[in-house]
């Protein structure tokens, strides 16, 4: 049997879905960045957009106590996220978005805006379509990518921390007027993981088949090698077949 070039390329397998949750904290951002940038896939932070969604709201007079009216105005703005690695950006109606999605007020609201059933669909759509289109393959981090918007991710990765150690990283992030102590950082994060993990809608949960990485006590280079090593063995794994048909392909010529 010969099996020409074009032939090899259908029967190659398709590019590589990675499906990154977990909690604030644990890395989720500087990981999937990272091996992203280092394999050459595009980068979807599908918490962006439920921070863009309600820095939308917040900045529109949303009353973000009440679903109805959150439910009413979700399809209204205009999301776009960029998904290289290397410089992701976010915009809503045509402005960057980047800076205002990361303040106090929106993280303390984000919580109820996700929760909210009809946001959640109006993003998933966004984020499957966003995974579906790239050509490469994609890292995509969340809270529910590998249970909901992507359940039949190639690989599901769950990344996980002790609250200490989240608290730590987070207060670390913040600066200036946003900068707190670890024991509020600490309780806020417990209060968020409480509210991700007990909403109806999509809520945080690890995937039976993902693989469960424990951040605490590993650096992060140390998370990325971890990750990039599973990646890359789903990789050889899909590619696989399709490299034993063109080997069977030569030796038949």
């Amino acid at each position: 049997m010969f099996v020409t070039v074009e032939t090899a390329a259908r029967t190659a397998p398709a590019a590589v879905i990675v499906a990154i949750d977990g909690p604030s904290g644990t890395g989720k951002s500087s990981t999937s960045k990272a091996v992203a940038a280092k394999l050459a896939l595009s980068y979807l932070d599908t918490g962006a957009q439920y921070r863009a969604i309600t820095w939308w709201m917040l900045s529109n007079g949303v009353d973000i106590q009440d679903p109805t009216a959150i439910a009413t105005a979700a399809a209204k703005p205009a999301i776009v996220s960029g998904t290289d690695p290397a410089a992701p950006t976010i915009t809503v109606d045509g402005q960057d978005a980047s800076g205002p999605i990361r303040t106090k007020e929106v993280t303390s609201a984000v919580s109820a805006v996700s929760a909210v059933p009809e946001v959640r669909s109006l993003i998933t759509d966004l984020q499957r379509t966003i995974a579906g289109s790239a050509e490469r393959g994609i890292v995509v981090e969340g809270r529910d990518i590998g249970t909901t918007v992507l359940p039949d991710a190639d690989l599901k990765i769950f990344l996980t921390a002790s609250p200490e150690a989240r608290a730590a990283r987070r207060s670390g992030e913040l600066k200036g007027k946003e900068a707190t102590d670890l024991a509020a950082t600490r309780e806020a994060l417990i209060k968020r993981d409480a509210a991700d993990s007990s909403r109806k809608a999509s809520p945080l949960a690890k995937a039976d088949d993902a693989v469960e990485v424990d951040t605490t006590e590993l650096t992060l280079e140390q998370v990325i090698e971890c990750v990039v090593t599973l990646i890359e063995a789903k990789i050889a794994e899909k590619a696989g077949p399709a490299a034993e048909t063109v080997e069977a392909g030569r030796a038949d010529r």
